[in-house]
């Protein structure tokens, strides 16, 4: 058993104290000068009646020029399926929409605004989303229950001209994605060639799917596992899926081409990898069925705080790669690593949408990236604490939007680069110099190791 799990911090009482503590982890400051009264004239009325004459004569799109539209994103949920809490409501989630409004910030220079609604039907939720989409560049789906959150999803893209992704479909799936690739150089395997079994077919499995395949995986070699089974076109809940989740019901068509029933031992036998995003472990993926896969078998166990397997339990099964959801394990399959870089990317250039192509950039950029830094076991993907990886995986997202067509701006890649990564670093200047003139003081029980 490795030393983090012997030496455990109480992570939920740390951030109890913290949180009421500082109430609130982000703020809203200036970000022009005002150095007399007399500024407001500028910045307020009367002189701000000329801005808005201007958007009004020359179109709505001039707003993402005169006002912070253009590097505003929204992090919306209506709390119903918030980490592994389930459906704990709008205000009950806030913490964690205000969280991410954090990350988006510090890696990505990306002003996030945390909007929690009391909304549980999808098209009431769609409704408020459509009619807030005046004052945001973006827009980022956190925390939605499944299957409504893919509904939700198209729809908005269909009717939203700023760009918007659910977090826990595209995000982890590009991922997710950026480790396998790399995962397979090491063993020395082809992505269309292998045999994958997902364990989990909610909103991260189902969209790491679309994506894989996407990339390159041929869904025949695919067997996919819910809480009832392996998916198969014969199962006795056909039907019902395809009236009640018809994405899942495409994924039980499409993929599993042998006809495999069963379980999970059953979707592992023979298996090269799994990709394992159900429900936390220990003990949802056994020792014994990693040893009926493949020789050099990659296995990712993504549930939190617990992964279905502990790491060096996979590992004395033979597994010769092991990629979970948390940061104090090697081979971290982390969100973080995509929002802020993907985000940045298409608020830079004022993309209309976001697209498949999009995310598969990102997500060859982040696996360039580790692979340039020297990927082996256990090191598949960057890290967090590495703002060039940002940079690129944000410039090679802005340079895919501008290719299809759908970016307001033109840039050369020149002017990417600077412009991206004087954003990304910017968060951590202001950070020095709020810590340095005590603007952010650190509390206790916070710690600075």
């Amino acid at each position: 058993m490795p030393s983090s799990e012997k030496k455990r911090v109480d992570w939920y009482k740390l951030s109890n104290e913290l949180h009421l503590k500082y109430q609130g982890k982000i703020e809203v400051v200036p970000k022009v000068p005002v150095l007399k009264l007399r500024d407001f004239a500028i910045w307020y009325t009367p002189g701000v009646a000329g801005p808005c004459k201007k958007i009004k004569e020359a179109g709505v799109d001039l707003s993402f020029e005169y006002t912070l539209r253009w590097n505003y994103a929204a992090v919306i949920s209506d709390g119903t399926r918030v980490l592994g809490l389930g459906d704990i409501g709008p205000e009950a989630g806030l913490p964690v929409m205000e969280g991410k409004a954090l990350l988006f910030k510090y890696l990505g220079g990306v002003d996030a605004i945390p909007l929690v609604i009391n909304a549980k039907d999808p098209d009431k939720f769609i409704e408020v989303v459509k009619i807030v989409e005046p004052s945001f560049g973006a827009i980022n789906l956190e925390d939605i229950a499944s299957p409504k959150c893919f509904y939700i999803l198209e729809k908005l893209n269909e009717i939203l001209d700023i760009p918007v992704w659910h977090d826990d479909q595209q995000g982890t799936a590009l991922v997710t994605l950026a480790g396998l690739l790399n995962a397979l150089k090491i063993v020395g395997k082809k992505l269309d060639q292998v045999k994958i079994a997902f364990i989990g077919a909610g909103a991260a499995n189902l969209a790491a799917i679309k994506y894989i395949r996407l990339a390159g995986a041929n869904p025949k070699n695919m067997v996919v596992v819910d809480s009832k089974g392996i998916l198969h076109p014969n199962r006795p809940d056909i039907e019902e899926l395809k009236e009640k989740n018809p994405w899942k019901y495409r994924v039980a068509i499409e993929t599993n081409g042998e006809g495999v029933t069963g379980g999970i031992p059953e979707a592992m036998k023979g298996a090269d990898v799994v990709i394992a995003a159900s429900r936390p472990g220990p003990g949802i993926i056994k020792k014994e069925w990693i040893k009926l896969m493949n020789n050099d078998p990659i296995v990712f166990a993504m549930a939190n705080p617990v992964p279905e397997i502990w790491p060096w339990e996979a590992k004395e099964a033979g597994a010769r790669i092991v990629a979970t959801g948390r940061s104090d394990f090697p081979n971290q399959i982390n969100n973080s690593l995509g929002f802020p870089a993907v985000f940045r990317g298409v608020l830079t250039v004022r993309s209309r949408k976001m697209t498949d192509s999009m995310f598969l950039a990102a997500a060859y950029a982040i696996a360039k990236y580790a692979e340039k830094k020297g990927i082996h076991e256990e090191f598949i993907v960057p890290t967090m604490d590495d703002p060039e990886m940002f940079v690129e995986e944000a410039v090679a997202v802005a340079e895919k939007a501008m290719e299809e067509g759908v970016a307001r701006r033109k840039l050369s890649r020149d002017e990417l680069y600077d412009e991206i990564r004087e954003l990304v670093y910017r968060p951590k200047k202001y950070m020095d110099v709020a810590l340095k003139n005590n603007l952010i003081e650190i509390l206790p029980p916070y710690s600075k190791e």
